[in-house]
């Protein structure tokens, strides 16, 4: 089966079995505890739902099939999938590289948890170039972090020959593939070892569930990492499980939508007058263009703009806004907007943020799949006002 079939399919095949009801959407089960009749022998391998639950196995089922991997595993959120990955892949001393431009969430959990509390050491350099990579890695170096397209700036990495490096190395490479999604991207393809992704976003797609994920091909990995996800318990709920599975199903038809909006969206923002800058990966300006051509097989519905101005015109540009929400997050199938420097990336310093070359007047637009023009023509009315 191609992708676009295993999002509709897999984890929901029709069971005809002695005792089963051919439901063509599983159901949601609640159950926090499944009895058995014998002591030694859980009910259909069964026993308690933070250990393992048949609606968190038949999503976790699908995200290894659309993202090409042979295990998947689904988290309370991304932060507690990558913390997960984090606590169990990582010993003292070890040394991680990664991309300077990062989620403001992952930075602040690579600064407490992986620098203070497991006392390792991270570097973060400009990953556009993969000769950065290979220059900061060290003896102790154990694992290759990257975002491709980076959150805000959508900066491009050179997945294939990242991991390739880091390989040589004897490092494990981990790419957050929430922008791009399984539609577009697929690092496992390009030799990553990892995948991480916020299911809140994209994959769920509809605003309505926090959750995380992990993809791997590797067998010991994934053990690992199994047994800390029940031993952590930062498991995603059943509900949550069903609310992606049915997420997924529109993924691929979601994700073409959101490109063709922001391919409009790009084109308007790139003659504007009070736009000085847009960043989006299908420019054929942009510095990483011939990357996303090679790695890529959309540029997805993520745009980030710099307006003429400072942070109080970028503040009263968004709440001029009317069909397009402030809000933070994204992947949503409404559009949100947001502010790095004072919504998602405010915990860092503006000494931090400068940078990595987020300014203040820096805007991040998650476009969603409404009618263009209405889009159009909000970003108008709002832009005539300041």
């Amino acid at each position: 089966m191609r992708p676009e079939t295993k999002a509709i399919h897999t984890g929901e095949e029709p069971n005809f079995k002695e005792g089963g009801f051919g439901d063509v959407v599983i159901p949601i089960h609640l159950s926090s505890t499944f009895a058995r009749k014998q002591t030694d022998k859980p009910t259909s391998g069964y026993e308690y739902s933070r250990t393992a639950n048949p609606t968190r196995d038949a999503l976790e089922s699908r995200l290894a099939a659309i993202e090409g991997a042979k295990f998947a595993l689904a988290f309370a959120s991304g932060l507690a999938a990558e913390s997960t990955l984090l606590v169990t892949l990582l010993n003292k001393g070890d040394h991680i590289i990664a991309c300077d431009d990062l989620y403001g969430g992952t930075k602040r959990l690579f600064n407490t948890l992986v620098r203070e509390k497991l006392s390792c050491e991270i570097t973060y350099v400009d990953a556009t170039k993969s000769e950065n990579i290979e220059s900061a890695l060290k003896g102790n170096s154990k694992m290759v972090w990257l975002e491709s397209p980076t959150n805000p700036l959508l900066k491009l990495c050179d997945i294939e020959a990242i991991s390739g490096i880091a390989r040589k190395r004897g490092c494990i490479t981990v790419v957050d593939n929430t922008f791009a999604t399984p539609c577009f991207q697929n690092p496992l393809q390009l030799g990553a070892d990892i995948v991480v992704h916020s299911t809140t976003k994209y994959i769920n797609g509809h605003s309505d569930s926090i959750g995380g994920a992990v993809m791997l091909n590797d067998e010991n990995i994934y053990q690992m990492l199994k047994f800390n996800q029940n031993a952590i318990g930062a498991i995603l709920s059943p509900f949550d499980s069903f609310m992606v599975l049915r997420g997924i199903k529109t993924l691929f038809v979601r994700m073409r939508q959101h490109e063709a909006n922001a391919r409009e969206i790009v084109n308007y923002l790139k003659k504007h007058p009070k736009i000085d800058k847009v960043y989006y990966p299908g420019l054929p300006d942009n510095p990483q263009y011939a990357i996303a051509r090679k790695q890529m097989k959309g540029f997805g519905g993520m745009v980030s703009f710099e307006i003429k101005g400072d942070i109080n015109t970028a503040k009263k540009f968004v709440e001029s806004l009317n069909i397009i929400a402030l809000a933070e997050s994204l992947g949503g199938v409404e559009s949100l907007v947001e502010i790095p420097a004072c919504m998602t990336h405010a915990g860092l310093t503006k000494e931090e943020r400068e940078k990595v070359g987020i300014k203040d007047n820096l805007i991040r637009l998650s476009v969603g799949i409404e009618d263009v023009q209405d889009l159009l023509d909000d970003l108008e009315s709002a832009l005539e006002k300041i």
